[in-house]
Parts: structure tokens; sequence; C-alpha cells
């Protein structure tokens, strides 16, 4: 008896067109580059997937949305994302970042409520680099006396 298959047909969610404003996010190896469309409806789309469907972890989405919700702008923007390196936290928090700063462009009090969040810092923290003659960056090989 045949089988049939059924395939799953995923929609690439059409990108917002006009004038955006564009914007970085760094966070450990990630970086995400960020384009905020200022008359939308609460779209996100990231790496040409809707924003819930590649960050399916609630903490994660929570994260991407922060922002957008503590300038009550969540329902109003569009934003479109590409974002790549580190893992998926980093990710996240590279996108928090990024849209942070592309809020700030847009409306340069925003930065009252963003900047005491801690929304627009760039958390700089990276992994060491191996020195040589070490196992790792910082530990040395083991000592014997004999």
């Amino acid at each position: 008896m045949a089988e049939k298959t059924i395939t799953k047909k995923t929609t690439k969610p059409t990108p917002p067109k006009g004038k955006y404003i564009y914007a970085v996010g760094k966070r450990k190896r990630a970086i995400a580059q960020i384009r905020l469309f200022a008359k939308g409806k609460g779209d996100m789309i990231i790496n040409d997937k809707p924003g819930k469907e590649y960050l399916p972890d609630l903490i994660l989405q929570q994260i991407i949305y922060s922002p957008l919700k503590l300038t009550d702008l969540d329902t109003s923007v569009d934003i479109t994302v590409l974002v790549k390196g580190g893992g998926k936290k980093g990710q996240a928090e590279a996108i928090r970042h990024g849209i942070a700063r592309a809020l700030d462009k847009l409306d340069k009090d925003l930065r009252k409520s963003l900047k005491p969040a801690g929304f627009l810092t760039r958390d700089a923290r990276i992994k060491e680099r191996k020195k040589p003659g070490l196992k790792r960056a910082r530990r040395a090989p083991q000592w014997a006396k004999r």
C-alpha cells in the first residue's frame, strides 16, 4: 500500500516596503541587522521567518519584544531582522540591542526610557581566546614535582 507524503508548505512572510530606520545590534558573536518601519502593524520577520517561529522559546520572545513593550510601540512598527552568529540567546539579545538603537533613532525622547533599562548598552562579554602554552584561556598545565 502506497503512503502519501504530506509536505508542509511554509510561505515566506512578505517584508514591508517603504522607508525604514537601520540599526545594528551585537552580543557575543551574534550580529543583528535591524530595519524598523515606522508605519506598521507589529510584525517581526527574523531571517525570512515570522519572529515567533524563528524563536519559539517564550523567554527569548520576551527578550526581543521588551524594548517595544517598554515604549508601547509593539503594535505600531514593523521590523525585519537579519541575524547571524552565536547561539539563540545571544541572537535574541543582539536583536534587542538593535531594536533599541533603531527606536532611539526613530524618536530621541524614547532614550529616556531605553537607557535606564540597559537596552542601549552593548554587552561586550565575549569568549576569551586561548593563549599559547595554556590549555584554555587561563588554565595552565598541571605542575608535577617529578
